[in-house]
């Protein structure tokens, strides 16, 4: 991965720390985002911190003008933002929560894209993962919201798959069960952690997919379950 321009949306989250560092390890310039995101959270040569706010069209678009015009190019779009509600029947649902769904998990996925693909089509051969959730394929009761959103993300992710494999790009999206992060233990601090999916194993199927060896995997919506499967 030396020599290639990443851009990790949600760099600081649970999951985006370990993507974030996944890349920098492998020796990539790696651009960092998320809304209060600085210099000093990851102390790498090759890391920038960008502060930005991707639910809105205008967030999304000056964060990739910047990229673009500071790095000449993107090639890997590593987009872990995301966010949870649930607990509401859809009955119950109001719409500041179901608005927030989508803002944050489909959303700020289609204003960057829409930012970034033109960008990406110039160079060829760009890398797009995002980041789902088992609940886009396994709905469950009381998180209607959010797997609806969710949903909405993989099909949105195939699309451009279709749309961009003519120049090479390829676009994926990977669906994990519930992962060991800090904010999840808290969330559920009785669960069995050790069925849970890895951040560090997600990271690492992130990197091959950006990688030479993902260019045959394109569209795909890759469930990793962990233990619980």
């Amino acid at each position: 991965m030396k020599g290639k321009v990443v851009l990790v949306t949600g760099a600081t989250g649970g999951l985006g720390v370990n993507v974030t560092q996944a890349f920098l390890d492998a020796g990539s310039t790696v651009l960092g985002s998320s809304h209060k995101i600085q210099q000093s959270d990851f102390k790498h040569p090759a890391f920038t911190a960008m502060p930005a706010e991707i639910s809105t069209r205008e967030g999304a678009k000056v964060l990739v003008d910047q990229t673009v015009a500071r790095f000449g190019k993107i090639d890997v779009l590593a987009h872990t933002v995301g966010g949870f509600a649930g607990g509401q029947s859809v009955a119950e649902t109001d719409d500041a929560t179901f608005q927030r769904m989508f803002d944050l998990n489909l959303n700020s996925a289609f204003y960057l894209l829409r930012a970034a693909l033109p960008a990406m089509r110039k160079t060829g051969n760009g890398r797009i993962i995002a980041i789902g959730s088992r609940a886009a394929l396994e709905p469950g009761a009381s998180v209607g919201a959010y797997s609806a959103s969710k949903a909405a993300l993989v099909s949105l992710i195939k699309t451009v798959a279709l749309e961009n494999k003519d120049v090479g790009i390829t676009a994926n999206v990977i669906l994990p069960g519930t992962m060991d992060t800090p904010a999840n233990r808290k969330a559920m601090p009785n669960a069995d952690f050790s069925k849970w999916v890895q951040p560090a194993n997600v990271a690492s199927l992130v990197l091959w997919l950006a990688g030479d060896a993902g260019i045959d995997v394109t569209g795909a919506a890759i469930p990793v379950y962990g233990q619980d499967a």
